[in-house]
């Protein structure tokens, strides 16, 4: 099973929708459901995605230097592909990682419209979980 937040689902699903007819391809990251509010029916150590990292537009430093300036700087678990005018399934132009999130139009939360997928292009159980970080505080 593959769970991912309802505020990841919104995002993401909002940046395939203001880049269209472009495609978006950006990393996603988990947290393990013990650290979010209202994932309390999941095991405690399973991957939550609840983070994605903001979509590189051709980032000059990044293709230079190759300082990667993403927020958050950390390693992602899956990757989230747009499909404008393609199918609801992995391609050999999408990068590829353990979990693959697809999504084509009309940009909604439904299972003909967005999917996890393994490396392999599998279709894989997905369930859209209503859980959000616990607060967090910079101050000690």
């Amino acid at each position: 099973m593959v769970y991912i937040t309802r505020a990841l689902v919104d995002v993401l699903l909002d940046l395939a929708r203001e880049a269209d007819p472009d495609r978006v391809a950006t990393g996603v990251s988990v947290t393990p459901a013990r650290d979010l509010e209202g994932a309390e029916a999941l095991p405690p150590d399973a991957p939550v995605f609840t983070d994605f990292l903001l979509p590189d537009p051709g980032n000059s430093v990044n293709a230079v230097f190759g300082v990667d300036l993403s927020t958050p700087a950390r390693e992602a678990q899956g990757r989230f592909v747009s499909h404008p005018i393609r199918k609801l399934e992995v391609t050999k132009r999408d990068d590829l990682a353990q979990v693959v999130f697809v999504a084509v139009p009309p940009w909604q939360d439904r299972p003909e419209s967005f999917a996890a997928f393994d490396r392999a292009g599998n279709r894989q159980p997905l369930e859209i979980v209503d859980a959000e970080p616990t607060t967090q505080s910079l101050s000690r």
